[in-house]
């Protein structure tokens, strides 16, 4: 019996590598060939897709651009690609390789494509003052997109429940009938993060993980750090991440040296261990308003057993029970979030409580083998 094809779609071979890695050593595990398509790689993870036992193709697809006739060459150059495979399934993720892997996939007759939408993304993301007239456009442009290219999908997955109502319910996307399916987390490899108590005799630190723009949250939390420094000099703030210059509303060089200088914050800039500098941390803060799927750092953090505070917003209250594993506060509120961190400076105890319990929430939730075996049959493919 030949074995089924499926192709999964995505942008950067680093990320198809990290994040796919799991569901396609599980589609090989049902004899599904696989072959992954990425648009933006190097020779050394090209290898490390193909060591998986998949087989990696590369595409042209600009992941920021908004020139519409390359858009359009590279979706009939896909179509020619995919049509030649002759795939059972196309699976696409990421905002671009969903709109136009979608329409290339049913011009070469795919019998089953899934799409999945990790977030809405900036063009969603509403700032303190509004939203620029660019945002607003690309927004406009992104849902007429989608409007395209919606109705070709057999699945369209979303992470969180929001997701869905603020884009196809607010603007009236046709889709087919049961096509939205609401996966939740992606998850980890629990594997990877392994249980530590806090030592609760040391002194309090903080720590914030993600790109150093304003949509992470990340001017709230130096902000806060700025406040509690005064009161407790001897609590510590990291922070781990890279600074975007090309974004508007990134943190500038002179902003963050300022900051270190004065002797606020401790910044390790990209670190590979982020594991272990969770796990020397006491508590984790994310003080987001982006529109996240499900943001995989938190996930990190509670797996690990450390409490979280986040914000109530879409995708970043997906992962806390309130005052349980830790704690939702508005978006752009400063006091609270001070508020909430000085908790924990006033009662250390809580975060091997609220952490153990974070612990408990990730084993049950966050566990990436049984949402994948989860995702294999939303995109198709039954399991032996």
């Amino acid at each position: 019996m030949k074995n089924k094809k499926i192709i999964i779609i995505g942008t950067t071979a680093f990320n198809l590598y990290f994040f796919r890695k799991d569901l396609i050593l599980l589609c090989l595990e049902q004899n599904y060939q696989v072959y992954t398509f990425v648009s933006e790689y190097t020779n050394e993870w090209l290898a490390k897709i193909e060591n998986l036992g998949a087989t990696p193709i590369t595409y042209q697809l600009s992941r920021g651009g908004l020139n519409p006739l390359a858009d359009v060459q590279s979706t009939y150059r896909l179509m020619q690609k995919i049509k030649v495979m002759q795939p059972d399934i196309v699976f696409s993720y990421s905002t671009k390789p969903v709109i136009y892997a979608t329409l290339a996939a049913y011009q070469a007759k795919v019998p089953y494509i899934c799409g999945m939408i990790e977030g809405l993304g900036s063009p969603f993301t509403i700032h303190k003052y509004g939203q620029s007239f660019k945002t607003k456009i690309i927004r406009f442009i992104q849902v007429y997109l989608y409007r395209l290219a919606f109705p070709f999908l057999d699945k369209i997955i979303f992470l969180n429940h929001d997701d869905p109502k603020d884009l196809v319910g607010q603007y009236n996307i046709s889709h087919k009938k049961n096509a939205i399916e609401v996966l939740g987390p992606i998850g980890l490899n629990l594997q990877d993060y392994v249980y530590k108590e806090w030592d609760d005799q040391k002194n309090l630190s903080f720590i914030f993980i993600a790109r150093l723009i304003a949509e992470k949250g990340i001017f709230e939390y130096l902000e806060a750090a700025k406040i509690i420094k005064k009161q407790y000099p001897e609590v510590s703030f990291k922070i781990i991440g890279n600074l975007d210059i090309e974004n508007p509303t990134g943190l500038k060089q002179a902003e963050l040296d300022e900051f270190i200088k004065t002797g606020i914050i401790i910044y390790d800039g990209f670190v590979t261990d982020v594991n272990q500098q969770i796990s020397n941390s006491a508590v984790f803060i994310l003080p987001s308003y982006y529109r996240e799927g499900v943001p995989r750092s938190t996930q990190e953090a509670m797996a690990i057993g450390r409490p979280v505070i986040t914000t109530d917003v879409p995708g970043c209250k997906e992962t806390v029970i309130e005052g349980v594993t830790g704690f939702l506060i508005p978006k752009w509120n400063v006091d609270a979030l001070v508020e909430k961190m000085i908790y924990f400076i006033k009662y250390p105890e809580q975060v091997n409580v609220m952490g153990y319990q974070g612990f408990l929430y990730a084993k049950k939730n966050f566990n990436a083998d049984l949402i994948n075996y989860r995702l294999l049959k939303i995109i198709g493919i039954n399991q032996l």
